[in-house]
């Protein structure tokens, strides 16, 4: 048994070369539009790693089975949930099996993005139901008419792109607000009442509800939430095989079967015959009222429906190039609007909710196979048969069941990682303001008051600047000045008195974070530089703003980390051949070098060149030119003990391979070196991975000097199809297989590392640790494994790391801040 044969390993490098990204995850691509539909994270889709047990599946089958099969994983999805958010709004349940077939089939016919699933969302459920209380039924229609009009006219003007600048802050504080109303009224409906007229209106009521439940509601409403629990978390082959049934699916069957066999006495949900059904009449009531009614349909649908199809796009572009299979065309968001708007004319016609793109729900068509439009139009019309035919089955679901289906959805709006993100950058206040409004006043004055706070944070960064002052150590130190934030004229009074403080001829830097300056701090600075440099003193300004003020060079300097190809210093001439074009990029890059870098680092090279080296760290990585090693460590000179190969793979000592190389680097650096840590980090797409799984279980050919290398793999390959639960991201499952056995290759070459006798005595000593990294090259993001994580054989967690707050940085001298 082999790991690779070397024709799939070599074509598999060479197309993770030319053009392999990483790909997005359901959770990672949909993070900015609507979750109405997490709970579809069970979807009738094998497993990732249950599906690199049996290889990919579905390749080679014709676009027109892949549509059909997509087609009804998504119909299955969207059947409870749109009769549950039609239950939630207000409406009659008719209303959202009329809404989700005409988003499948009109949206899905004319919209831009091939693969979004539109329908009944409920990031619209709070909007609806206000309407309807304040309007009525029939009126709410005519509004969702006039909101694809609107939309239609957006989509003619061509603004859809202009949709996408809004805040995230603002469009998960939206989110999470709507999800906390959602919740809210549902929970009455699961306790066995009626949901009151606000969300606070909600909260009042609670108590008495509580000190009064039904036992019949709530036995049913525990079943279907344990289920929507327990079922994306079943293991092993049974849970691989019961999985395929989505869990809102089996989550409203199971608790319709409970209720129907025990006897249960419960409203249940009840579809009047369609001779019956409500149509739109004409919209009465103020006239500035409707508007803003109309506004807030088509703002909410058009941005949670853009937002969804930008992360479609990135969805299907990812299974591409991991799967192979046709391209998928880039959504065409004018188009997209126009469709939308279509569908909501349609859908308020004939007596629908207003439709909208669903994130989660698309996510799970490109994840089923879907590979064109086809797969959405074919899930409408499932729920127009649906509807026509299985209208006695509908009725024997109680609608405690659709409640806590529902109330489940609003709750998962409250994203975690949605907040933890926007905590990250600063704008959490914008997303509590936005989500305390849509909460307590509604969906339109929620997002103003959002944009408003936004407006104000944004104000507050630019005019609010940090000023430190770090005195030197000794008497010949120098002294720094750290100015964080945009410097502007506001700051100007408190810069010139930290300068003015600063003793004569001495030593200065001024490091300017921000990256704004104006004119009247250009002035004020430059004048002080030029009078402190007259009486003896040395000046240096460094910083994104400092090159303004810095002396005026005619030399080129390309920045750091910058590719070739986007360097001035190393672009070729028309005349220059390939072999030439190559030979200058690299002297080019050498000379750039010399020009800029080696005389700030020849001091400490000589030190070094003087001392010896002295790595802490032996860094084990792959030879993927993506990964600069130097660059995701922040690391220089001395600092790591690199050694890298390709698939970051460590042959268990005694093996016979015919190359020592890496055992050879690893007792250096254990024995002579003595460092005191060693990290293997893999990466995202990475193509010896990828060779690895195209060879699958093949015969062995050790024809190649790459497939006797890759052999080494072999034992994380068949180390991620035997485990039912292996290493994962602390946000999220692994987005494929590929990234899948990414992880799972750390973990193995670390055993193998322990494997060396030189680093199990020290690790026995406690004088080394092992750590794990994994660094995803799209999302330049880098994720450790500790030490301790280790011992969890069964599911180690990757967690991500994250840039520490806008701290002052640390020093041992005397410090004053201004």
């Amino acid at each position: 048994m082999s790991a690779c044969a070397p024709v799939p390993a070599l074509g598999a490098l060479r197309a993770a070369r030319q053009g392999h990204t990483p790909t997005a995850s359901p959770t990672d691509s949909a993070s900015n539009a609507s979750t109405d539909d997490r709970t579809a994270g069970t979807a009738p889709q094998t497993p990732w790693r249950d599906r690199l047990r049996g290889g990919f599946g579905g390749r080679g089958t014709g676009g027109g089975s892949a549509d059909l099969s997509a087609s009804v994983s998504v119909f299955l999805i969207a059947l409870p949930l749109s009769l549950g958010i039609a239950l939630a709004t207000g409406a009659p349940l008719q209303a959202g099996l009329v809404a989700a077939a005409v988003g499948g089939i009109v949206a899905g016919r004319f919209g831009g993005a091939p693969l979004q699933v539109s329908g009944p969302a409920a990031g619209l459920t709070v909007v609806t139901a206000e309407l309807i209380q304040q309007y009525g039924w029939r009126t709410t229609c005519a509004i969702t008419v006039l909101a694809g009009l609107a939309q239609l006219v957006l989509a003619y003007v061509r603004v859809a792109r202009s949709a996408l600048a809004v805040s995230p802050a603002i469009v998960h504080g939206m989110l999470g607000g709507i999800g906390v109303s959602i919740a809210l009224a549902q929970l009455h409906i699961v306790l066995g009442g009626s949901p009151e007229s606000s969300a606070v209106a909600n909260v009042k009521a609670l108590p008495e509800q509580l000190a009064n439940p039904h036992p019949a509601a709530l036995s049913a409403s525990a079943l279907t939430i344990a289920v929507l629990l327990v079922w994306p978390r079943l293991r092993g082959r049974t849970g691989q095989l019961v999985r395929t049934v989505p869990g809102p699916l089996a989550a409203v069957v199971l608790a319709t079967g409970l209720v129907v066999v025990a006897g249960l006495s419960l409203p249940r949900v009840d579809l009047p015959s369609w001779r019956s059904h409500a149509l739109p009449e004409m919209p009465e009531g103020p006239v500035l009222g409707l508007i803003a009614a109309v506004l807030t349909i088509t703002l909410v649908a058009s941005v949670e429906s853009l937002l969804s199809a930008v992360a479609v796009d990135k969805l299907a572009a990812g299974r591409t190039n991991e799967r192979g299979g046709p391209r998928i065309p880039r959504a065409d968001l004018d188009r997209e609007l126009r469709g939308q708007g279509a569908a909501n004319v349609v859908s308020g016609a004939l007596g629908g909710l207003p439709v909208t793109g669903v994130a989660v729900r698309s996510a799970a068509n490109v994840q089923a196979g879907a590979v064109s439009r086809r797969s959405t139009i074919l899930h409408g019309c499932w729920v127009v048969l649906a509807a026509a035919l299985l209208v006695p089955v509908l009725q024997l679901i109680p609608l405690a069941a659709l409640a806590a289906l529902v109330m489940v959805v609003g709750v998962q709006m409250v994203n975690l990682t949605h907040i933890r993100t926007v905590n990250r950058h600063r704008e959490v206040w914008v997303y509590v303001a936005t989500a305390t409004g849509v909460v307590l006043l509604g969906v339109l004055e929620g997002v103003i008051i959002g944009i408003l706070v936004a407006v104000g944070v944004n104000l507050h960064r630019l005019t609010h600047t940090r000023i430190i002052h770090e005195s030197p150590q000794s008497d010949a130190g120098e002294h720094r000045v750290l100015v964080r934030g945009q410097l502007t004229f506001l700051a100007v009074p408190r810069l010139s008195r930290t300068l003015g403080r600063l003793p004569d001829g001495g030593r200065v830097v001024i490091e300017l974070d921000g990256s704004f300056m104006d004119h009247a701090a250009y002035e004020a600075l430059q004048d002080w530089q030029n009078a402190y440099t007259t009486h003896g003193g040395d000046v240096s300004i460094t910083g994104r703003s400092g090159a303004r003020i810095a002396e005026p060079s005619t030399a080129h300097h390309c920045t750091p980390w910058t590719p070739w190809r986007n360097h001035h210093c190393t672009q070729p001439s028309e005349k220059q051949s390939p072999r030439t074009e190559r030979r200058g990029q690299l002297l080019g890059g050498v000379r750039n070098f010399q020009r800029a870098t080696a005389p700030l680092v020849r001091a400490e090279l000589a030190r070094l060149a003087r001392d010896g080296q002295q790595p802490s760290h032996l860094f084990l990585t792959c030879a993927d030119s993506r990964l600069v090693t130097s660059m995701i460590t922040s690391s220089g000179p001395g600092d790591l003990f690199t050694v890298r190969n390709v698939g970051n793979l460590v042959p268990p000592p005694g093996r016979e391979t015919g190359d020592d190389s890496v055992g050879a680097a690893i007792e250096y650096a254990v024995n002579v070196l003595k460092v005191g840590s060693i990290t293997v980090c893999g990466h995202s797409g990475c193509g010896a991975m990828h060779a690895l799984h195209a060879a699958g279980s093949g015969r062995p050919d050790r024809g190649s000097s790459l497939s006797r290398w890759l052999h080494h793999g072999r034992p994380s390959l068949l180390r991620a199809r035997e485990s039912a639960a292996g290493p994962r991201l602390a946000e999220r499952e692994p987005a494929d297989e590929i990234e899948a056995l990414c992880l799972t290759n750390v973990v193995q070459q670390l055993e193998h590392l322990r494997a060396h006798s030189c680093v199990n005595e020290r690790l026995a000593e406690g004088s080394l640790e092992l750590h794990g990294m994994y660094f995803h090259v799209g999302e330049a993001q880098a994720y450790v494994l500790d030490h301790r994580e280790l011992a969890d054989a069964h599911a180690p967690v990757f967690t991500p790391v994250h840039p520490e707050a806008d701290t002052a940085v640390p020093t041992a001298g005397h410090r004053t801040t201004d």
